[in-house]
This record gives C-alpha cells, sequence and structure tokens, in this order.
C-alpha cells in the first residue's frame, strides 16, 4: 500500500530528519516517525478503522483529531480508553483497536 504520509511539509519539516520507530496494531507491524500521534502514524499507513461501536459493531475512526469526541479511544500495552488522536507513538508500542461487547452483556442496547 502507498503511505499516506506527508514527506516535506513547510513548517513541521522533512521527513527524512524525523526518527523511524516501530509501531504494533492488533499484532501488526507499521512504521511510525517520532512525534506522531497514534492516530496521525495508523493515518499513514491506511488503517482508517481504530474501533467497533460496542454495541452496534459499526466502524469507528478518527473524527474530529482534537480530543473531544473519543471515536478513536484505543488500548495500548494494556491501557483502555486511550484516545489515539492525543497519544504520542512510542517505539515497540502496542495498540489494540476496541471491538463490539458480546451480545451476553447487552440487555436492550445497553450495557449490563
Amino acid at each position: 500500500m502507498n503511505s499516506m504520509r506527508v514527506e516535506h511539509h513547510p513548517v513541521l519539516g522533512d521527513l527524512n530528519n524525523q526518527k523511524e520507530i516501530k509501531i504494533y496494531f492488533d499484532g501488526q507491524q507499521y512504521t511510525a516517525y517520532e512525534g506522531d500521534t497514534i492516530a496521525s502514524a495508523l493515518l499513514a499507513s491506511g488503517i482508517r478503522t481504530l474501533r467497533l461501536h460496542e454495541d452496534k459493531a459499526t466502524p469507528r475512526g478518527i473524527y474530529c483529531n482534537i480530543g473531544h469526541c473519543f471515536e478513536c479511544r484505543v488500548r495500548v500495552n494494556g491501557k483502555n480508553t486511550v484516545r489515539a488522536c492525543l497519544k504520542p507513538v512510542e517505539n515497540g508500542m502496542q495498540i489494540e483497536s476496541g471491538t463490539a461487547l458480546p451480545a451476553s452483556l447487552l440487555k436492550g442496547g445497553t450495557i449490563l
């Protein structure tokens, strides 16, 4: 897949000057760069769905990209409810998408 990353930016500089690191999303390795957020690194890698809605299982991804909407929640290194748009990447970071809750935990569309 072709990268969606901006490689030369008049304000942020040249990508060649950034340190390349590896992150893992749902067990798959991706390249990120120091200074990326989880959201920007995954978006540049072509990832659009970061989680599934808890009860409807519809895909959710980056929406506001400024920390207001909570649509980009992921699990990072075992910690739940991390907003991907606000969290800077770290080398070796383990990121997991959110998944829908099992039907046994839902009653009438609400969490028991």
